[in-house]
């Protein structure tokens, strides 16, 4: 590497110690298409001189292939733009990570994609970050996708912005156009929750204001970009206030030992303090807290350690310990929440989901969608699904109380992620406003209860001299397999349609196929073949 302390060559544990020591800050950068998003962090690295020379000398080699900055220039955005389909658009697509240090602080940047359509790969990467630097364009000042990312930034509880007004060489280094700029984002951000906002004219390309103060605008008095990362306070952001710890892990290596793992998630726990395990609300006092190297006599966020306690009481993986704080988690099987959609199947109120809330796994659900958020314009526009990169306010149901905060005061223990059931994989994350009132959730509706059972409502018509049998081992298959379906031996219509209307399939025995959205003959058609039918009309899915 082109920089490194002097300390690494003589003394390497003494080196590791202190670059331990040394507070971590995390931070995102977004803006519009070709802000220069991941020519800053390039940028960024090279004037630190913090890329590895046999890096620069390929990323030397890869412009002259696939650079965007001229022949004879170096392109410094290929540091970052690690995907061929990037580099060959130009763009970024997945969030590209990047490790730096100075003499003060380690850094971990998040180049996040500045596309609408990658709103769920931004979410990804602000979710961990403590700071956005947003770029503008000097050219064309606040546009949509600059909204888009400061409200994207404000909802997952970015407390720092940065606002890089990139770009100003091509405006002439004009002051008027900074002040400009300048003051449209700030009437903007009057109704999101921002407080610490910087502006800085730079021109990433050439250098200017990024490490070192830009000779082309004397009339900035401000720090570049590196001295203000360097000096921006973090500390202060985390919760020291109020005490939680998810149980990860019970360790019991032997008979005399008895620990839980877990990361504090905020607070401070000290040794002899009386903690409550919560959703069963008894209570202890810790005992010790160990760590590899020993016990100490306190832990705080986000430090990962095992707490022994004085009395053995029922703690399991999922568990919260809590301090003796006035502030306490809600504890409830339900809560209102903010959900980022990230699949291509769409959110549907009633399908069963796996939630994951800090180390806790429930089954769950979308109870109800309030309304869709236009991350655009940041109007709530009415909606019974969500669909990819969608963003909704939603009631969330899981099926057994789980522990909760909100989350822009509790990160930790206010996040969770949507995993699909059948693919493990994560569609969807949320964010904790609040708990909500039994009395506050409507009716069940036959569309939630027809999305729980994955099924659409359906009257089945089944005639034939065994249609009555084959009904019943029908609704079998149906039941075992997840569905939900009844038999009706009687001919009511009426009886049908309610079936129906409740999000159920009716299986009509002897009822009249013209009369029924479907029908089968029980004495041409088995069971199976009836149940590999459905599944291909999508009647059952």
């Amino acid at each position: 590497m082109s920089h490194q302390s002097d300390l690494i060559s003589t003394d390497i544990d003494a080196y590791l110690a202190q670059h331990e020591r040394k507070e971590l800050l995390r931070f995102l950068t977004c803006g519009n298409v070709d802000d220069g998003k991941s020519t800053l962090i390039g940028r960024l690295l090279h004037d630190s001189k913090m890329i590895y020379e046999d890096q620069l000398a390929a990323v030397q080699a890869d412009s002259a292939k696939s650079g965007t900055t001229g022949a004879g220039k170096i392109d410094l955005a290929l540091l970052v733009d690690g995907l061929q389909a990037e580099r060959e658009q130009g763009i970024t697509i997945d969030v590209a990570y990047r490790y730096f240090s100075t003499a003060t602080r380690k850094f971990i940047i998040a180049d996040t994609p500045g596309h609408e359509q990658y709103t769920r790969n931004m979410a990804t990467g602000a979710s961990t970050c403590d700071l956005a630097i947003i770029l503008i364009d000097a050219r064309y000042g606040v546009q949509t996708q600059t909204k888009r990312h400061s409200f994207i930034a404000s909802l997952l509880g970015i407390h720092h912005i940065i606002v890089a007004v990139n770009k100003m060489d091509l405006v002439e280094y004009s002051e008027a156009t900074f002040n400009k700029i300048k003051q449209d984002y700030l009437d903007f951000t009057q109704t999101l929750a921002l407080q610490d906002i910087t502006f800085i004219p730079m021109s990433a390309l050439d250098g200017d204001n990024v490490v070192n103060p830009s000779a082309h605008m004397p009339w900035f008095t401000g720090m570049p970009l590196m001295e203000a990362l360097n000096s921006i306070e973090i500390a202060n952001d985390r919760n020291f206030s109020d005490a939680r710890f998810p149980v990860q892990y019970v360790n019991r290596p032997n008979l005399d030992f008895r620990g839980f793992c877990g990361t504090v998630a905020s607070g401070i726990f000290k040794k002899g303090d009386k903690i409550t395990a919560l959703p069963s609300g008894k209570s202890s006092k810790i005992k010790s807290i160990v760590t590899y190297d020993g016990e100490l006599e306190q832990a705080f966020s986000p430090m990962a350690v095992t707490l022994t306690l004085e009395d053995e009481i029922d703690i399991s993986r999922g568990d919260m310990l809590i301090g003796a704080e006035k502030t306490a988690p809600t504890v409830s099987d339900k809560f209102k929440a903010t959900i980022v959609w990230m699949a291509e199947n769409a959110l549907t109120p009633g399908r069963q989901y796996t939630i994951k809330l800090a180390t806790r796994s429930v089954s769950g659900s979308v109870a109800m969608i309030h309304h869709r958020i236009d991350v655009n314009t940041l109007e709530h526009h009415d909606a019974t699904e969500l669909h990819l990169n969608e963003i909704g306010s939603c009631t969330v149901s899981v099926n057994a109380p789980v522990v909760f905060d909100p989350y822009l005061s509790h990160k930790g223990t206010g996040a969770f992620i949507i995993i699909d059931r059948l693919t493990n994989g994560t569609v969807g994350a949320g964010m904790i406003t609040g708990g909500t009132e039994e009395e506050s959730l409507q009716p069940v509706s036959p569309a939630e209860r027809a999305a729980r059972f994955s099924q659409t409502a359906t009257a089945i018509a089944l005639t034939g001299s065994a249609s009555k049998e084959i009904a019943y081992q029908l609704e079998r298959k149906l039941f075992d397999n997840g569905h939900a379906a009844t038999v009706l031996e009687t001919q009511n219509t009426s009886l049908i349609v309610a079936i129906k209307n409740a999000g159920l399939i009716c299986l009509c025995v002897n009822y009249s196929a013209n009369l029924a959205d479907i029908g089968f003959d029980s004495d041409t058609q088995a069971v199976d073949d009836i149940y590999s039918a459905l599944k291909n009309q999508k009647i059952i899915h």
